[in-house]
Order: structure tokens, then C-alpha cells, then sequence
């Protein structure tokens, strides 16, 4: 398993968490870690069927306190998951976007937003 702090392609077990979870060790930065590191399941005490049901369920747009009720965990659980897994989402969706090679780029949406018509356009703006 490659490092996932220095990215040393190298690790070794490292003896297991208190909660039976693997622990590795990177040789050259000396660090330990488990292997859901960086990931919605790192440090949380949900089961991942546990997450994927929170997750599915406020997806199809359940309220979060509805969720923490039939969940059985409390309503700041719920929230720290959910808001967790937005910013990995955040972070994993600007990651392909940067990639994404563009020459133009049209926003017609945009401009029917702010409700911009050939009269109201600064022709300056166009050239």
C-alpha cells in the first residue's frame, strides 16, 4: 500500500487501531495511518452501510434531523457526515474540472439568469 500522506510507494503493518482497524507505517515520513485515511469513514464510529444509508437517504432528501431519528445517532452525527462528505465532493469534483481542457464556454443559463438581452449588453464588453 503506497503512502498516503508522502506518497512512498513502500508501507509496512504497523499493529492494528483499538477498534481492529489495520495501522501502517511509512519508512520515510516516519507517519502511521489506517487505511480509510482521507476518506468520510476515517475516525468516525458509523458502520460504512451505516454512512451509505445516511448519505442515500439525505440524497433523496430526507431531513437531517428525520435522519438522526431513524439512524439512531445524534443530529450532529448526521450533519459532521453530511458536511464531510460535501467537501470530499467539493474537493474530488474540482479536481476533474481543473482538468477539463476548454477553448469557449457558453453560458446561456448565466445570462437568462441575470436577465441580459442584446439591448441591455455593453457592445465594448463583446470585442
Amino acid at each position: 500500500m503506497p503512502c498516503l500522506l508522502c506518497g512512498h510507494d513502500k508501507t509496512h503493518k504497523h499493529g492494528k487501531t483499538s477498534k481492529g482497524s489495520q495501522r501502517y507505517c511509512c519508512p520515510a515520513c516516519k507517519q502511521t495511518f489506517t487505511d480509510t485515511f482521507d476518506t468520510i469513514y476515517y475516525r468516525r464510529q458509523l458502520k460504512p452501510n451505516e454512512v451509505h444509508t445516511i448519505l442515500q437517504s439525505h440524497c433523496e432528501g430526507s431531513s437531517l434531523r428525520g435522519l438522526a431519528r431513524i439512524s439512531g445517532r445524534a443530529y450532529g452525527t448526521v450533519v459532521n457526515l453530511v458536511r464531510g462528505a460535501s467537501q470530499k465532493a467539493l474537493l474530488i469534483h474540482n479536481a476533474f474540472v481543473q482538468q477539463v481542457k476548454t477553448v469557449a464556454i457558453t453560458a446561456d443559463e448565466l445570462w437568462s439568469f441575470v436577465q441580459k438581452n442584446k439591448s441591455t449588453v455593453c457592445l465594448e464588453n463583446l470585442r
